[in-house]
């Protein structure tokens, strides 16, 4: 069977990253997405080379329906129809929502949301065609209970998963599965960089388990999804947050 071709957008962040190289060790041929305005994407492609992967990287505005367009038309042409999408990418605007302005929102709903259909949206055909694929989308578990202060990002992981509930049912018939995974606190730089005090008393008394999740058990739950022993698996949202919040 040829390799597969797995899409990562947001692949160089810290979540990204991890998903993407365990990815590649997992023996999927990974391509990621980053923002045209990262400058640093270069030297990124080269470090992980200098590691032994040989992840390919394209400029993506994936919140631009054109930009995404041109986007999997290049990584067609160059590295071969994408047979896996993560919808991995996403940002924060946080502050209350008397605080928040309308640009806050667009922002938000336009790189977390809009997203997941500009990306998907080119791919899905090809994997209708071939009766193969895997698209997940990597909510959260503030788009399950909510959180105070992110009303624009909760819900745009809240409205991810409605997307994978509705196109799930589309899609099940042609060996194509569709689902959302929902993190908890990752000890990922940015979950990290919180001050040691907040995390050990506002965050962790959160958590049952009593740490932070791995970003390589995030990336296992992925691949596991990826796998041919997934294939019953769609439509679902799967919590990974040590117990945080339970539906």
């Amino acid at each position: 069977m040829a390799q597969r071709i797995a899409l990562i957008t947001g692949g160089m962040g810290g979540l990204g990253e991890v998903i993407s190289t365990k990815m590649a060790d997992a023996g999927y041929r990974v391509v990621v997405t980053y923002s045209p305005s990262n400058t640093k994407a270069d030297a990124w492609v080269a470090e992980m080379k200098g590691k032994g992967y040989e992840v390919r990287a394209y400029p993506c505005d994936v919140g631009d329906f054109d930009s995404a367009k041109s986007c999997v038309a290049k990584v067609t042409a160059e590295v071969g129809q994408i047979d896996i999408l993560v919808n991995n990418a996403g940002i924060t605007r946080d502050m209350t929502f008397r605080k928040m302005g309308k640009a806050d929102w667009d922002a938000v709903i336009r790189t977390n949301l809009d997203s997941v259909f500009n990306m998907t949206k080119h791919v899905y055909d090809g994997m209708m065609d071939r009766g193969w694929g895997r698209v997940i989308n990597v909510s959260s578990v503030n788009g399950s209970k909510g959180a105070f202060g992110q009303t624009n990002y909760a819900a745009a992981k809240s409205g991810m998963h409605g997307f994978t509930k509705s196109l799930s049912l589309e899609s099940a018939r042609k060996g194509v599965t569709v689902n959302t995974i929902s993190p908890g606190y990752i000890g990922t730089k940015m979950v990290t960089a919180i001050p040691k005090e907040i995390l050990d008393s506002k965050i962790l008394p959160q958590i049952p388990v009593g740490r932070l999740g791995k970003p390589e058990e995030v990336a296992g739950l992925i691949i596991y999804l990826c796998s041919e022993e997934a294939a019953f698996v769609t439509g679902a949202n799967i919590a990974i947050n040590g117990g945080q919040h339970m539906q």
